[in-house]
C-alpha cells in the first residue's frame, strides 16, 4: 500500500495482518537500513536509499519471496512517489502468484496535517518525534503531486479524510473482497 508519509498506511497495515489469516508484513524500510548501514561512509551512498537500484531489485524480490514462502498476503506499507520506481518494484509482485493489489491510503492535505501534527512516533523523545514531523511535512507535497499525476489515475484509492481506522480496514477489505474481521461485542450488545 502507498500513500503519504504519516497518511495511516502502518495502521491499516496491522488491521489487516489481524484480520487476515496467514498474512505478513514487510517493511521495505528495513531493506533500506540494511543497504543504508552497509554503505555508511561509501561514496556511492545515496541521500534516499529509495535512489538505490539495488533497493528497489531486493525489495521486489524479498516480498516476492515472502508471498512464494507463506503462501499467505503479504502486506507493504511504504511511500513510493516516483512512478518508475514503482514500477521497478510493482513488476515482479505482478508476475508473483497469489495476485497484486496496489492500494493507496489518501488523506486530504488539511486532515493530513493534523495528523502529522498529532503523532509521536519516539514516544518520550519529543526531538526524534518532530525530527520525523518534519520530513513528513517537507514530503507531503511530493505526495500530492504524485496522486495528482500517476498515483491516483491508475490504482484503488482509500480517502480516510473522515474515515476511523475500522472504517478504511473495512474499505481495504471490500476492495480486496475479503470478509471483514468479526469484532468483539460490547457488553450492551450481549445483554440486548
Amino acid at each position: 500500500m502507498n500513500g503519504p508519509f504519516g497518511g495511516g498506511k502502518t495502521t491499516l497495515a496491522g488491521g489487516l495482518h489481524h484480520a487476515l489469516p496467514g498474512a505478513t508484513v514487510a517493511d521495505p524500510e528495513a531493506v533500506g537500513d540494511l543497504l543504508r548501514s552497509t554503505l555508511a561512509g561509501h561514496i556511492l551512498r545515496p541521500k534516499d536509499y529509495q535512489d538505490l537500484p539495488l533497493w528497489r531489485q531486493v525489495t521486489g524480490a524479498f516480498v516476492a519471496g515472502l508471498v512464494r514462502h507463506t503462501g499467505g498476503p503479504v502486506i507493504v506499507p511504504m511511500t513510493v512517489l516516483n512512478p518508475a520506481y514503482a514500477e521497478e518494484i510493482f513488476t515482479p509482485l505482478r508476475q508473483a502468484d497469489g495476485g497484486f493489489h496496489h492500494l493507496v491510503v489518501h488523506a486530504a492535505p488539511a486532515v493530513l496535517q493534523e495528523r502529522i501534527a498529532a503523532s509521536r512516533e519516539f514516544p518520550g523523545d519529543e526531538a526524534r518525534s518532530e525530527a520525523v514531523r518534519a520530513y513528513r511535512r517537507r514530503r507531503a507535497t511530493d505526495y500530492e503531486q504524485a496522486a495528482a499525476g500517476w498515483m491516483h489515475a491508475d490504482d484503488h484509492v482509500i480517502d480516510t479524510s473522515a474515515l476511523t481506522p475500522e472504517q478504511t480496514l473495512d474499505a481495504a477489505l471490500a476492495h480486496l473482497r475479503l470478509p471483514a474481521p468479526a469484532r468483539p461485542r460490547s457488553p450492551e450488545a450481549l445483554q440486548a
